[in-house]
């Protein structure tokens, strides 16, 4: 949890960001999150009446603070869709949590923030097609399996094969990679699979999930990317979008690294990364 404070300090000390810059969100309301989630299951993490079967399966133990936090992470998610429809690049420094499914939390993940940032965003003729990009290590098994039946939104995930989560239902497009996959390798999958994917589908929105966890020095990554290869990841990503005029949201989801401060630091690298690309655009 302290990362996403450590991170927040982090961007604003080396002038990445700007307090002007940084929205804070309301509580996403339930209307929204029923978008996705049961009504049992979102009234019972708001008021604490989760079994502790569910408890363990999120993998965190409920607080009101938790249950707080979650519904604030879903409506930064929702916001930064309507501002980068606005401006072309946002970011939540959160989010991303992409393991959520609609009747149950897994994974460190509460609610699916994307999911319900999709619906709340399709439902309102915002957007029609959204492309999900999942780059954490873990696949988006919450976000596949909640789109399944849905064309217009296209998911695709490229992570650790060997990983959790070890039942891995279809995305549009999965990726898996094996263990101890290095940069050279991984950005060229990638670039292929971008290319490809951007041939035979044209999104409105792109939600971008850049978990540092692919990294070699991840407490839980498996795969072995330097800092120097996360960083050619999301400029890749990053100029995929900004070349073909598609707004992106910026996400942080999964990252372990051995210290809280060296995590912050290897998430900036997403919005480092961004502004060096949008800076040149912008002005």
């Amino acid at each position: 949890m302290k990362k996403f404070v450590v991170l927040h300090r982090y961007l604003l000390d080396r002038g990445i960001i700007s307090e002007n810059q940084v929205i804070e969100p309301s509580l996403a309301d339930f209307t929204s999150l029923c978008s996705v989630h049961t009504s049992r299951y979102a009234s019972a993490v708001w008021n604490g009446t989760l079994t502790r079967k569910e408890e363990r399966r999120m993998g965190l133990p409920w607080s009101k603070s938790l249950a707080v936090r979650s519904r604030l992470a879903v409506q930064g998610t929702i916001n930064a869709g309507l501002m980068a429809l606005q401006d072309g690049v946002s970011g939540n420094l959160a989010g991303g949590t992409h393991h959520a499914m609609p009747d149950l939390g897994e994974g460190f993940c509460v609610y699916n923030d994307v999911a319900v940032a999709v619906k709340v965003l399709t439902q309102a003729m915002w957007v029609k097609k959204v492309l999900v990009i999942d780059c954490d290590v873990h696949q988006g098994n919450g976000t596949a399996e909640i789109f399944k039946y849905d064309d217009n939104i296209y998911t695709f995930s490229i992570h650790g094969e060997k990983n959790y989560p070890f039942k891995k239902p279809p995305s549009s497009y999965d990726i898996g990679l094996p263990d101890k996959t290095e940069d050279r390798d991984y950005i060229n999958i990638l670039t292929d699979a971008l290319t490809g994917i951007y041939s035979k589908f044209e999104p409105d929105l792109i939600f971008y999930l850049a978990g540092i966890d692919p990294l070699k020095t991840d407490h839980f990554g498996r795969l072995s990317l330097t800092q120097k290869g996360l960083r050619e990841r999301d400029r890749l990503v990053i100029t995929s979008a900004a070349d073909r005029n598609i707004p992106i949201v910026l996400l942080l989801s999964g990252g372990y690294s051995p210290s809280v401060q060296e995590t912050a630091e290897n998430h900036a690298i997403l919005y480092e990364s961004a502004k060096e690309i949008y800076s040149s655009r912008f002005n």
